[in-house]
């Protein structure tokens, strides 16, 4: 009977409970206020899937599929690294609209995890950090939910391609030098200038082969990033910004 009572009792103060103070509660991140205009982010990523910025009353809404650049806050290494750790980034350019309209302030810091990591591997396959970022704050300390990653091929972080051209070249130039190396140290043997020009001739080649086949079959590169540096990412869900937090800015 008790039990009985007090669920009356609740079901009494819910249905008492006016609507409007529930919907205070939410209005801060539901952007549910009609769109007075609409613009574009300024120097747009020109691969990004949408560039799309809808602004309300009291909110900039940057629409899924936005592309923006963040940087590093520290430097990242990602054998240092491991399943569930923080990483920070902050926004190091006002993002604007392309009216002019201060949308995300310069110093801005995002924060989120690294949902896992794919070490290198043989055959010159590279390491890659996949991340989520789900925080951003504003420099007046507002925190707001975001939904973004990495904006690569697979959304992971990893060395870019002239990285690992860099490190073929290296490794195939290093070894042919050394097989060019080693004709021309047959100079002893009497007539020299034939036999070290012909192994010379062949050295080189060979080193060169020998070493584009060894940069090839070895592990590919870590993904290390300096402080500072800068990533792209794609919003996978719309931004609301609230106008009052970016105005004073």
């Amino acid at each position: 009977m008790k039990k009985l009572t007090a669920l009356i009792l609740i079901l009494l103060v819910l249905c008492i409970t006016p609507i409007s103070s529930l919907a205070e509660e939410t209005s801060y991140t539901d952007c549910s206020e009609c769109i007075n205009s609409t613009d574009t982010i300024s120097d747009a990523n020109s691969k990004a899937p949408c560039n799309c910025v809808n602004i309300t009353d009291n909110y900039y809404i940057l629409s899924k599929g936005n592309v923006f650049k963040i940087a590093f806050e520290g430097k990242f290494l990602s054998e240092c690294a491991k399943e569930g750790d923080c990483i920070y980034f902050y926004v190091p350019k006002d993002i604007c609209t392309s009216c002019g309209t201060l949308i995300l302030p310069m110093g801005s810091k995002l924060s989120g995890y690294i949902r896992g990591i794919t070490k290198q591997k043989m055959l010159n396959k590279n390491a890659r950090v996949y991340v989520s970022i789900n925080k951003l704050i504003l420099p007046d300390n507002t925190e707001l939910d975001i939904k973004a990653k990495p904006f690569t091929k697979d959304f992971s972080l990893v060395e870019n391609g002239w990285m690992t051209a860099g490190k073929l070249a290296a490794s195939t130039v290093g070894l042919g030098a050394i097989g060019t190396g080693a004709g021309a140290g047959l100079a002893f043997i009497p007539k020299p200038h034939k036999i070290a020009v012909g192994a010379a001739a062949i050295g080189l080649p060979v080193g060169c082969f020998i070493g584009l086949v060894t940069g090839l079959v070895t592990p590919g590169l870590k993904y290390h990033a300096k402080q500072g540096e800068e990533i792209y990412i794609i919003l996978c869900e719309d931004l609301c910004i609230p106008k009052c937090n970016v105005s004073e800015f």
